[in-house]
Formats: C-alpha cells, structure tokens, sequence
C-alpha cells in the first residue's frame, strides 16, 4: 500500500463514525456490519480484532441523515433497538462503556449513552418530511415546461457520491424532472460509499432545500412494507385507513397533519409511494380536479367526492380507441392527479395483484419510456402496432450500455424484451409453414393427378 492510500484510508476513518446497536431484547451492545435479509441489523462484538468489518458512516449531517433514514425504514422491528454514533478511533473504549452502562446503570454512563444516541424518532420524522413532497409547495407552481431549480445549484459531489453525474442522469432522463421538482419516476440504481462499507441500492430521487435554502438530495429508498404501525405527523392509522392503503394505494379522507416544526395543522390526503413503499402526503388545499374526464362533465358534488380524497365511480366513459368504458377514479397525492383504479374481478379491465393505474388524461395509454430511453414516434407507432423495436443506448444498473428488441404485449398489457428479434423468429417459422404447405399442396395436387389418369384410362372388356 503507497503513501496516497495510507493518507486516504485515514482521511476517510477520520471522516468517519462508526455505529453502535443495543439490542433491547438481548441487552447487549455490539457494532453495525450491515442489514440482513430478515430485517434484523447484522452485527459483530466491539472488538479491536472486528474493527474492519465495522461499518462506517459519513459525519457530515446530510449524509448520514439520508443514510440513516433509509437504514431505520429496512429494519423490521425498529423499537427493539437503540443506536449510537462515536467516533472510529473511539468506538471500541465507548462500546465497552456502554456495556458496563447497560450491566451497571449510573448517571455517568447514562450521560455518555444520551451524548451519542441516534433519536430514531427524528429521523422516520426527517424522512416523512421529505417524503410529503415538500407540502409547503404547492403543486401549481411545477408548471409543465417551468423550472424550479438550475443544475448550478445541485451538488454535483454529493451527487457522485452516489455513483451518479450530470450525463447518467440526463442519459436516464431523470434531470428534467428532477429540476422541476418531481421525484424521479422511476427507481435509480445508487451507491453509498462508508470507506470500507458500499450499500448498493435502489431508489427514486428529489432534489429538496434544506432549513438553509441549500438545496439536497433526498432518497426515497424502497421499504419492505408501509410504516402504518407509526403515527405519520401525528396522525394514527385506522384500520379502514390501513385496508385502504394496502389496497388502493390511497387513505380515502381527508386528515389533519401536524407540522412539528410550525405546529400548523395541515389539512392533507395519504398515498402510498407504491415503487417504494413510502408514505406521501399532499395538503388538500393543493388538489386541483379537472372539469371533465374523459368525456364526462363532473358536477361539483363529483368533484368535491373526489378532493376529499374518495374513490368516485364514473359511467360512460370514453377511450381513446372510442369505447365506452366505466372506472373507479381516485386522487393520488404521489402522483397529485386523478388516477383509474380498475377493479381485477372487471372482465373488461384486467389487471395484476397491485391493479393497473392510469392517469386522466395522459398524453399516451402505452408507454413511450422503456428502461429510461424515450421512443421516437416512428418507434412508438411501430410498438403500438405489436412490432418488435430495436433500441440501443439502454443502460444496466452498472452503467453497462446493452442494447435489444422490446415487443408490447397486447394480452398481458406489459412491455417483453428480447435481445434476439422475435419478429425474426416468427418469420422463419412462418416461412418454414408456408414450405411445409407448398410441399403438401404438391402432393396432393401429384396424387390427384394419378388418380385422375387412372380413371380416364379405358377399362378391358371380358369375353
């Protein structure tokens, strides 16, 4: 190992804390490795011996919040445990301090315990905040074609500390939406680099200002399951609201929020974020209904069903092929529009176990995305009519570029990939058919001949 890499593992280390669990139920304080697959924290004793496999976290505050908050939302059960953050030179002496904390409580122990406690509540409310699209804005002032943010005032650093810069994102065509305020709509394949740790993840991204008017990037990463065990700025789930949720992916009312940092009571719908499980709210003053969908004129005990956040069953619907159709309409606070909720038993609209949601009005009932890569027209109207399009320039989650074929699956209402032509295919056995055919029909039309002579053939008289 050179110079160079001595100084940067110690710049890095220095940079660094480790974190401290104590595990409720065991009693017993042990250091963070990682998140298993069953949602309990991985861990190792507090050792000098086991000082590499700690995992590292970034000091800096908006770092480790981020970090933090989507460690606390994988974890089963995270009320069983309490989290500490020292410094890496330090966390083996505090560990053991700790411990005799734990063994032998004292006034002094319970100080050092308090100093570096991780306030779990603060942060599943930190993460709520970021996940409630910024309620403070309205969702007016994301105008289509309008700007709220310049690429100038993001931190490309941070930004490459995810493993992400200016040219992934606008190759993945996430930019745009990211500077006009959305959430990326799609997930995004990120690392978090702690030194000796690398969390490799999926998750949507936003750009957010802090209390600083600093704007930061906040990631919305992917929950094992909906928080509805927890108050959601104070508010408590029923089990209605939980039902509705699981299924709709929508509350159905309105609720008062609490803003812990105002103490303004905010008037608010519930959705659930359903690419990543997340809980997302949007004052109700900010619900914009349309005048008519899809054909219909909406009167306004229609419209107001539907800004209170209820489901509203509409008749005589028109597609965009000229169909009447009929569909359940609810507002989305996610997606802050109107949204379809085809019901599965509907042998008209069938759909998978999460439903199919469609958005009013949207400029395309078939996709024109796929995997990041934008469709041209000729494309799309080849795609629309079942054929199979060739598309290069798509990415990997390791930034990998692969190109193939992708074929919209008419029955399914899903998009296939194929790195071989299935059109190809299918014209070679059309091909081998037409042969096969062409062969029979010779045969037979030989046999017929045959018989033919044989009929005409005079027959030899017996004397």
């Amino acid at each position: 190992m050179d110079d160079i890499n001595i100084e940067e593992l110690l710049l890095r280390k220095e940079l660094s804390d480790i974190l401290l669990v104590l595990d409720k139920r065991k009693m017993k304080i042990q250091a963070v490795t990682g998140i298993g697959e069953n949602g309990e924290p991985q861990t190792v004793d507090p050792t000098k011996k086991n000082q590499n496999q700690f995992m590292r976290v970034d000091k800096s505050g908006d770092m480790f919040s981020n970090f933090f908050s989507n460690f606390l939302s994988q974890l089963r059960n995270p009320t069983n445990f309490s989290f500490f953050k020292v410094s890496g030179a330090d966390a083996v002496t505090i560990a053991d301090k700790m411990q005799k904390q734990v063994d032998n409580p004292s006034m002094e122990g319970e100080k050092l315990m308090k100093k570096h406690e991780v306030k779990t509540e603060k942060y599943r409310q930190d993460h709520k905040t970021l996940n409630t699209t910024d309620m403070e804005e309205t969702s007016q002032q994301i105008k289509s074609g309008e700007y709220r943010y310049g690429p100038e005032q993001i931190d490309w650093e941070t930004m490459s500390n995810l493993g992400l810069s200016k040219e992934r994102l606008e190759k993945l065509n996430v930019l745009e939406p990211l500077l006009k305020g959305y959430k990326t709509n799609e997930l995004i394949p990120i690392s978090l680099n702690f030194g000796k740790v690398i969390s490799k993840m999926d998750a949507r991204l936003s750009l957010q200002p802090d209390d600083k008017g600093q704007l930061v990037v906040a990631i919305h990463g992917i929950r094992k399951e909906p928080q509805l065990n927890f108050p959601f700025f104070g508010h408590e789930f029923t089990k209605e609201d939980k039902e509705n949720l699981l299924t709709s992916g929508n509350m159905g009312r309105v609720v008062d929020l609490k803003n812990f940092k105002t103490g303004e009571i905010m008037p608010s719908v519930i959705s659930i974020d359903r690419l990543t499980n997340e809980l997302i709210a949007l004052k109700s003053e900010y619900i914009k209904i349309p005048d008519e969908i899809k054909g219909v004129k909406l009167d306004e005990q229609q419209k107001q069903t539907l800004k209170e956040g209820k489901p509203l069953y509409i008749e005589g619907m028109i597609s965009k092929k000229g169909e009447p159709f009929d569909a359940t309409l609810q507002f989305n606070a996610d997606k802050r529009y109107v949204e379809f909720l085809f019901d599965r038993n509907n042998s008209d609209q069938k759909v998978n176990n999460n439903q199919q949601h469609e958005k009013v009005n949207a400029p395309q009932e078939i996709p024109k995305v796929f995997r990041g890569k934008e469709l041209t027209d000729e494309q799309y109207n080849q795609f629309k009519e079942g054929q199979s399009v060739y598309l290069t320039g798509l990415v990997d989650r390791k930034g990998t570029e692969y190109e193939g074929f992708i074929t919209l699956n008419k029955e399914k209402g899903t998009t296939d990939f194929s790195f071989q032509d299935p059109d190809k295919f299918a014209k070679q056995v059309k091909q081998e058919d037409s042969k096969m055919s062409s062969k029979v029909a010779k045969v037979e039309k030989e046999k017929k001949q045959e018989i033919k002579q044989v009929q005409s053939k005079p027959r030899s008289r017996k004397m």
